[in-house]
């Protein structure tokens, strides 16, 4: 095969840069001398930093919704250099093809998106009802436009289990047990996506009964939850709210037995780091973004208003969040095999 040099405009959403990762296998095994470079924020760098098929990780220096004009094409001229054989954007936002067209690399590959004539010279057409999931269509720009979709490759984070413990010994936190239950009760979004405090709380209390240790994964916007959480156990569990870089948990969660969480790009990490997960859905849609592992266990109601996608609930009656709320912790205690 010939040598092929890849740029792939990634995703800002932790969840889909870990789905991303099915296309850079697809593209490794397909050809396994050619070079991907990703293009993305910041903050998605310590996930590809897990992911061994990446050659160079490119930090994008653009304030999230910033056009930058000027700058994104002195930017992408900047790489020129690099001589990229072809772009594949995994965003289908106008901006994002700027880049690519600056950098002058001939094959530029996209759905269209936000009106991308001239942008993009490899368009593809986006059936979402042929590729229901994200990851498909991830999977589906790695391919020529007459091949059908391949079995998709799980994605998989290489951890680092040496810095995990370290990470913990500079928190001073060991982690003696066997049976380590990891709760992700954050996302991002919004408040129609995060299973409610009191029902993380007592699936905790029952793990610590156990002779569990339970770890309280979040960013420093989930403190608020992480800490609710911690108060209802009575301070018992490990409360790492906005005390880890998206690096440092990724690690330490490898080292956990069981991982609940929210539909959040942490769900996605633990079933990229193997882990058994049992992943709650409120607004969104499991259908669309489910976590890409056979084992994973998924609890959602599917009520006749989901899935909605709001960020918070619609509803002000006594339906409001029901798709949260009616998911009992007796559920998914159940599940963890204490």
């Amino acid at each position: 095969m010939s040598s092929k040099k890849i740029l792939i405009m990634g995703p800002s959403w932790i969840g889909d840069m870990v789905m991303a990762h099915s296309l850079f296998q697809y593209l490794k095994k397909q050809n396994p001398s050619v070079q991907i470079d990703v293009a993305a924020p910041a903050w998605t760098l310590p996930l590809l930093s897990r992911m061994p098929e990446i050659s160079e990780k490119i930090a994008l220096p653009f304030n999230h919704g910033q056009l930058g004009l000027i700058e994104r094409i002195r930017f992408g001229r900047s790489l020129k250099n690099k001589q990229y054989t072809q772009s594949i954007s995994l965003v289908n936002s106008l901006k994002s093809a700027i880049l690519p067209l600056a950098a002058g690399i001939p094959k530029r590959t996209g759905f269209l998106g936000e009106m991308r004539y001239g942008l993009l010279n490899d368009i593809r057409p986006l059936d979402k009802v042929a590729l229901p999931k994200t990851v498909e269509r991830f999977v589906a720009l790695g391919l020529n436009k007459d091949q059908v979709l391949p079995a998709i490759p799980q994605p998989t984070l290489i951890a680092d289990s040496t810095n995990a413990k370290v990470a913990l010994n500079k928190l001073g936190i060991s982690l003696p047990n066997d049976k380590v239950l990891g709760l992700c009760p954050g996302a991002e979004y919004g408040e129609a996506k995060r299973w409610p405090t009191t029902h993380y709380a007592e699936v905790a209390n029952a793990a610590l009964d156990q002779g569990w240790q339970v770890l309280l994964f979040g960013s420093d916007k989930d403190i608020p939850i992480t800490d609710e959480i911690h108060k209802l156990t009575q301070s018992k569990c490990i409360n790492l709210g906005g005390k880890t870089n998206l690096g440092d948990a990724i690690d330490i969660m490898s080292l956990c037995t069981t991982i609940i969480s929210n539909d959040s790009g942490l769900m996605h990490i633990a079933a990229a780091l193997n882990k058994k997960l049992i992943a709650i859905f409120g607004s969104s849609n499991p259908h669309h973004t489910p976590p890409m592992h056979s084992d994973a266990v998924i609890e959602y109601l599917e009520l006749v208003c989901s899935p909605c996608f709001k960020r918070e609930c619609p509803l002000k009656a006594e339906a409001h969040m029901a798709c949260l709320n009616n998911i009992v912790p007796s559920s998914v205690i159940n599940k963890i095999d204490l």
